[in-house]
């Protein structure tokens, strides 16, 4: 097996990171795992974001532009891998569940810091690595991102604020456009309806907050829920899986 140009198949990178922090949109010629140890972090590619908690990470294929937002602060574990060895992994970004085991080999890998196929035990860490990746069940924590800027604003108040209650034509005078502009404009440029888009963040922010250990009724107050059993209906839609279960997991 034939590494990269400097003979490598994965190269790490592990920084800590305060709240709030922003990395800047760039991109990578190597493939990507997204990993947090501790925190939540949101990952934004042109038309998309993702939420990701401690135990999920995005994979990012070779060349994507994204940016990283730090929500709390957040342990940061990145592993890059070489064009050669992704090749069997997905090619569009995919948030995948960070198993025990997979947790492990993350951390594992990063103390030894970069793979050299050259070697036989860096050559076995990164076969098994691809291969509990392509095992991993993948979950759609993610968001799409209208274009028009109005729409966008929208999108972005309703991420920041998943908790509130306020009404769409509130919102819509908020960011200076017509509810009617904006319920033409969400499904044309998300494929989801105002409100839909609304549940899935809501959702998905939910899920943050029990990995984070959050009891249900809890999750479901924070994020606007006011019938535990809608919280928990909408949840299993979702995700095929209901949110206690979900949290035991």
């Amino acid at each position: 097996m034939i590494g990269d140009a400097d003979g490598l198949d994965i190269r790490t990178l592990a920084a800590t990171f305060h709240a709030g922090t922003w990395l800047q949109e760039h991109r990578h010629a190597w493939g990507q795992l997204i990993f947090a140890a501790t925190g939540v972090m949101q990952v934004i590619t042109g038309d998309a974001t993702w939420l990701v908690p401690t135990t999920r990470a995005i994979w990012l294929p070779a060349g994507i532009q994204h940016g990283i937002k730090m929500q709390g602060d957040v342990a940061l574990r990145t592993i890059y891998i070489s064009a050669h060895r992704a090749a069997s992994l997905p090619v569009t970004p995919v948030a995948l569940e960070v198993v025990p085991l997979l947790r492990e080999l993350i951390l594992h890998i990063l103390k030894i810091g970069m793979l050299a196929p050259t070697q036989p035990a860096h050559e076995r860490l990164a076969g098994l690595l691809v291969d509990l990746l392509l095992e991993a069940r993948s979950e759609d924590m993610m968001l799409p991102l209208p274009r028009t800027a109005r729409a966008l604003k929208l999108a972005q108040m309703l991420l920041n604020a998943p908790g509130e209650n306020q009404e769409l034509p509130q919102l819509a005078k908020d960011v200076g456009a017509s509810l009617r502009t904006l319920q033409r404009l969400f499904p044309q440029e998300t494929g989801l309806t105002i409100e839909g888009w609304r549940q899935k963040a809501r959702l998905i922010h939910s899920v943050t907050l029990l990995c984070a250990g959050d009891s249900v009724a809890r999750t479901a107050l924070e994020c606007g829920y006011l019938s535990l059993a809608s919280f928990s209906a909408a949840f299993k839609k979702q995700f095929g899986i209901s949110p206690s279960r979900y949290r035991l997991r």
